[in-house]
C-alpha cells in the first residue's frame, strides 16, 4: 500500500476525536503527527510515527497545529468591483490568516450573484487566481425565484438576502412577501438561507428623528441612526417565517446583543436558526470609537461596551455560533469619504486576514481555549456550508488544510504586512498575539513565513465539492 507523501507534526496538534455531521466535535491537544497523501488526512499518529522517505515537516514545540480556517463570509467583489478587492489578493489575504476555505458573497460584485448566468461569469473571473478554496453564495433578491433552484443545481452553498437596503443598487432588499414566496422554494431544495437581519422601519424612525443639521462626523449620531430595534425585529420576523416554513435560516454578523434571548428561546423550542458575529463587534466598542474615524463603519454598526460583552456570553453559551470576518474592503476615497463623514462613507471593515490573532488575542483575556476558538473558526462555519465531512477538522478523511501558528508571538498590524488590496483597517497599530508561519491547502504549502509561495491553486467549490 502505498504510504504518505507528507507527515505535518507538533508538540501540540489539535486533534478531533469525532466528525460526524451535526454532531459537537471531540477535540484535544496533543503531542501528534498528521499523514497526508494526495492532500487528503489518512492517518493522525503518535508524534514519533513517521514515514521514512516522506516530506517532513515539524512544528516547533511552542507552536501549535490546527485546521485551516473556514470564513464564509468574505466579499470579494469581482467581477466588476475589483479595484475594491478581487480574488487574487483576497485569497492570498487568506493564506496569510491561515484560512484555507472562503465563501464569497453574492453582492458587490456586478453581476450580483443572483442568476445562472452570473454566477456562471463569477466562476470565469474566480478560476486560476484562489490561493484558496473558494465557495460561492446566491442572493435572493425581488423577483428571482425561479432562478433559485438552478443556482443551487449549479453549486451555491445558499442564498443570502438582505433586509433592508445593501448598499448597492444591484442588490436589492427583499420584504416579508418576498420571502414567503423564496421560502417555499429554498425548503423545496433544501438550501440554506443567510440573512442580513436589519428591518429599515426602525433606521427610518431613528434618522427622522434626528435634526437636519446633524454632524455626520460624530459616531454617536450615526450609532443612533441603526438601532438594536432594527436587529431584534428583524430576528424576530425571521424565526417567525422559519417556524412557519420549516427553513434553515442563519443571521449574519450579528452585533445586537438584545437579540440573544429571542435566539436561544427559538433554537430551545426547535426553530432552525443559527447566528454568527464578527471580530470587530468582540473588541471594539462604541466608547472608543473617535469622530470621524470611518475606518470602524459598518452595518450594523459597533455598538457599546456593554453590548460587546454579553455578545461574548451568547458566544460562549453556543447561542451565537461561529466568528467570521464579514471582510467588506473598499478603496479608500470611499472608506474615508466626505472627511469623516459616517453617513457617505461605505461601510465594511478589512479583516480577512486578521480573524485568528485578533479572536486569539481578546480570547485569552476570557480564558477561552484553542479547541473552543477552533470550534467557532473552523467547525461550525464548515458545517454552514456543508463542508462538515470534508474542513475544519484534522482528522482521517478530511482535506489536508493545515496552519502552523505561534500563539505567544505578538505582532503589530501594519499596511506592510497586509495582503488585502487595500490597507486601510480599523486593526491598523494594534499589538495582537498569533503568528500564523505557515498554511497548507490540501497538503501544499502555500504560505511560508511573510510570503506566499506557490502558485494559485485553490478549488472553486460548488454544492457537489468538485473543483
Amino acid at each position: 500500500m502505498p504510504g504518505p507523501d507528507l507527515v505535518i507534526r507538533g508538540k501540540q496538534v489539535v486533534i478531533s476525536t469525532t466528525s460526524l455531521e451535526g454532531a459537537e466535535s471531540q477535540s484535544s491537544v496533543r503531542a501528534a503527527s498528521v499523514h497526508i497523501e494526495k492532500g487528503r488526512i489518512i492517518y493522525v499518529g503518535s508524534f514519533d510515527e513517521i514515514t521514512a522517505g516522506c516530506e517532513l515537516v515539524t512544528a516547533d514545540d511552542n507552536s501549535l497545529v490546527m485546521p485551516g480556517l473556514v470564513d464564509t463570509h468574505v466579499h470579494v467583489n469581482e467581477p466588476g468591483r475589483t479595484d475594491w478587492e478581487g480574488f487574487d489578493t483576497a485569497t492570498r489575504a487568506a493564506a496569510a490568516g491561515g484560512v484555507t476555505t472562503l465563501i464569497d458573497m453574492p453582492l458587490n460584485s456586478i453581476p450580483s450573484t443572483t442568476t445562472l448566468s452570473a454566477f456562471y461569469e463569477k466562476l470565469g473571473s474566480a478560476r486560476g487566481k484562489c490561493h484558496v478554496d473558494v465557495g460561492f453564495w446566491a442572493g435572493v433578491v425581488p423577483g428571482n425565484t425561479q432562478e433559485l433552484a438552478a443556482l443551487f443545481e449549479a453549486g451555491v452553498v445558499g442564498f443570502k438576502c438582505f433586509l433592508v437596503h445593501s448598499g448597492v443598487n444591484e442588490f436589492p432588499n427583499v420584504t416579508e412577501e418576498d420571502l414567503r414566496k423564496a421560502l417555499p422554494e429554498l425548503v423545496r431544495l433544501g438550501a440554506p438561507l443567510i440573512v442580513h437581519a436589519e428591518l429599515p422601519g426602525p433606521i427610518d424612525r431613528a434618522c427622522g428623528i434626528s435634526a437636519p443639521n446633524t454632524d455626520n462626523r460624530r459616531y454617536q449620531n450615526f450609532l443612533n441612526s441603526r438601532p438594536p430595534a432594527a436587529e431584534n425585529e428583524a430576528i424576530a420576523l425571521m424565526i417567525q417565517l422559519s417556524r412557519e416554513f420549516g427553513s434553515n435560516v442563519h443571521i449574519v454578523h450579528l452585533s445586537s446583543a438584545g437579540a440573544i434571548p429571542t435566539l436561544r428561546d427559538a433554537r430551545s423550542a426547535g426553530v432552525m436558526i443559527t447566528a454568527e458575529t464578527c471580530p470587530h463587534y468582540l473588541v471594539f466598542s462604541a466608547e472608543e470609537i473617535p469622530d470621524g474615524a470611518t475606518e470602524f463603519k459598518c452595518c450594523p454598526p459597533i455598538r457599546e461596551r456593554d453590548n460587546c460583552e454579553r455578545l461574548w456570553q451568547g458566544l460562549i453559551e453556543g447561542t451565537i455560533d461561529m466568528v467570521v470576518s464579514d471582510h467588506s474592503p473598499c478603496p479608500p476615497d470611499l472608506k474615508a469619504s466626505a472627511s469623516g463623514n459616517f453617513q457617505e462613507a461605505w461601510g465594511g471593515i478589512s479583516s480577512l486576514q486578521l480573524r485568528l490573532p485578533v479572536m486569539w488575542t481578546a480570547a485569552q483575556t476570557r480564558r477561552v481555549s484553542s479547541i473552543v476558538l477552533i470550534r467557532w473558526l473552523c467547525e461550525k462555519p464548515a458545517k454552514l456550508v456543508g463542508l462538515g465531512r470534508r474542513k475544519g477538522f484534522l482528522a482521517a478523511g478530511f482535506d489536508a488544510d493545515v496552519v502552523i501558528w505561534n500563539p505567544r508571538h505578538e505582532f503589530r498590524v501594519s499596511a506592510d504586512m497586509i495582503h488585502h488590496r487595500h490597507k486601510l483597517t480599523p486593526y491598523s497599530g494594534r499589538t495582537l498575539s498569533g503568528v500564523v508561519q505557515k498554511t497548507f491547502l490540501r497538503g501544499k504549502k502555500i504560505y511560508d513565513d511573510g510570503a506566499i509561495c506557490s502558485e494559485p491553486m485553490g478549488a472553486l467549490l460548488q454544492r457537489s465539492f468538485e473543483s
